[in-house]
């Protein structure tokens, strides 16, 4: 494979919606997009703060993704990971009110030469290449590890009364396991993020058809109208990103969701002690 010169490194069009749905009262769903780093965090908790810990994990990745350079981008994924599991664990103890807070945290990253993604819980990657969808990640809940084992068939698992368990997350307790892996994406690749709200009520073959649609933000749009036609019985966070080329340029991004400042554990960047500050960023 050749050398990629400075004008053609690998990064991402994105767009990113988010919608509160149909029953929840507020939206616990934090999501960001720029053009180095897409990803869904859905918090679980209700009243034990699931939009903090949504709101805090995706602040530190995306934070730490835009001030730091990482020779292993698995690596650094990582490393960010437990970060977002420490400031969940300490806030926990401060804040009684807001034990057993955790997060789902699916995200792919490129650093303009590679792609790497990291997945916790249940929020899903997909990626739509040459008309066919292809889940990327595996869901970390009971009903897909009875799938796995051959005790529950596809079919039977539609109504298993336990499909809301989720056996891996960030959260304020055990330091999660995260499935991380480098991923082959080529120019024109589209890649979906979505929380559990799109993949409980809308099927692959629709997703497939609503991603295809040219506008990036329009796909978003008919993805999330698609799953509140379903009932929207939960919040739905759809960020999309298209595999592109082009010079480096400023890893900023914009975020959806939850994440505002009255919800993240601690504003201040999460800077990792083994990589080194990025310049010119």
């Amino acid at each position: 494979m050749p050398l990629m010169t400075e004008a053609d490194r690998l990064r991402f069009r994105y767009a990113a919606r988010t919608d509160v749905g149909l029953v929840r009262p507020h939206n616990e769903d934090s999501g960001f997009a720029g053009p180095y780093l897409l990803l869904v965090a859905d918090g679980v908790g209700g009243a034990a703060a699931g939009e903090i810990a949504s709101a805090s994990t995706a602040f530190a990745l995306s934070s730490a993704a835009i001030v730091h350079d990482h020779p292993d981008l698995t690596g650094f994924l990582a490393e960010v990971i437990e970060v977002a599991h420490r400031q969940l664990r300490d806030d926990a103890e401060l804040h009684p009110e807001r034990r057993g807070m955790s997060t789902t945290l699916t995200a792919i990253m490129s650093d303009g030469e590679t792609c790497a993604m990291a997945h916790v819980g249940d929020s899903r990657a997909y990626l739509l290449r040459d008309g066919f969808l292809t889940q990327l990640s595996h869901d970390h809940t009971l009903v897909q590890r009875l799938i796995d084992t051959g005790e529950l068939t596809e079919e039977e698992a539609l109504s298993y009364p336990y499909r809301s368990v989720v056996l891996q997350a960030v959260d304020d307790r055990q330091p999660p396991v995260p499935d991380l892996c480098e991923l082959e994406l080529m120019v024109g690749d589209r890649l979906l993020i979505c929380s559990d709200g799109l993949s409980d009520l809308v099927d692959d073959q629709q997703i497939a058809d609503l991603l295809y649609i040219h506008d990036l933000d329009d796909a978003a749009k008919a993805l999330i109208a698609a799953a509140v036609d379903r009932g929207g019985r939960d919040n739905i966070t759809c960020v999309i990103g298209e595999v592109e080329t082009g010079p480096l340029i400023r890893r900023h991004g914009h975020f959806v969701g939850a994440c505002g400042p009255d919800n993240l554990i601690d504003p201040t960047p999460v800077r990792l002690s083994s990589a080194p500050v990025r310049m010119g960023a």
